[in-house]
């Protein structure tokens, strides 16, 4: 069986690829997976993985910061994440967004933060890939509030966050994506809200390194495992594999409209 699949967020630039970058994507791409975004962290990041995504047809970047390191960057502006998104290669704002569990900026200037990418998604008309973690009403205010001045798309990145967002963000037409967490034993709580997101509004990713499906759980994460994330997916949505991977790869071109 031969898939269609889009990682829409890997973070190959780090440093756990550093020996064998080349060979993870030769095996997700023998295994269906033939599009790929790479994720923007911060802005010392941002060029080298341009550069590594201008080295593949089949990949794309983001240009943004995390929140973790919005204290790194208080003198980021709009301008500048509007500037650097002109690049054809740049098909997404962020990742931005609000992170209360670990708390490595202050909540104040990852709001702060927040609202410039906003500010440059709604001016580019990129999508805005949205981190939000014990953030929910916050969250779900500053969109809701920012959207009243003026339209943008917001993609609710690695969704694991509670009911009431969800539905907040399905108001505003949000996108979800979804990752390996939902094969994961325990994550009932996921797996429920992932249950009424808008099947035309879901799309697929491993957010490699990181949260590797089952049965790869504990080790590093890589593209190619999109195929177990693509099989969870299907299993709750009562999807034939070649169903979920066709709708979620349809979502994310029609979401990433730069991506061909």
């Amino acid at each position: 069986m031969t898939l269609n699949l889009f990682d829409s967020h890997i973070n190959l630039h780090g440093e756990q690829y550093d020996d064998d970058r080349d060979e993870v994507l030769v095996r997700a791409r023998e295994l269906g997976v033939n599009r790929f975004i790479s994720i923007c962290d911060k802005m010392d990041n941002f060029s080298k993985i341009r550069e590594f995504t201008g080295c593949h047809d089949d990949m794309w970047c983001s240009v943004g910061v995390h929140p973790h390191y919005a204290k790194d960057y208080l003198d980021l502006t709009s301008d500048e994440l509007v500037e650097l998104a002109q690049d054809p290669k740049v098909c997404g704002i962020g990742e931005t967004g609000l992170d209360l569990h670990y708390g490595y900026s202050e909540i104040e200037l990852q709001e702060s933060s927040f609202r410039k990418h906003i500010a440059a998604a709604r001016e580019t008309n990129l999508p805005l890939i949205v981190h939000s973690r014990e953030a929910d009403e916050l969250m779900g205010n500053i969109l809701e509030e920012e959207m009243h001045k003026g339209r943008f798309q917001p993609l609710m990145h690695c969704y694991t966050s509670g009911v009431e967002l969800a539905k907040r963000a399905i108001d505003l037409d949000a996108y979800f994506s979804v990752s390996g967490i939902l094969s994961f034993k325990k994550a009932n709580d996921v797996r429920a809200v992932a249950e009424i997101m808008p099947l035309d509004r879901i799309i697929l990713e491993t957010d490699c390194p990181y949260l590797a499906p089952t049965p790869y759980r504990g080790r590093r994460n890589e593209p190619g495992y999109l195929v177990d994330v693509c099989r969870a997916f299907a299993e709750l949505r009562g999807l034939t594999m070649e169903e979920a991977a066709q709708l979620t790869t349809e979502n994310c071109m029609r979401l990433f409209g730069r991506v061909t």
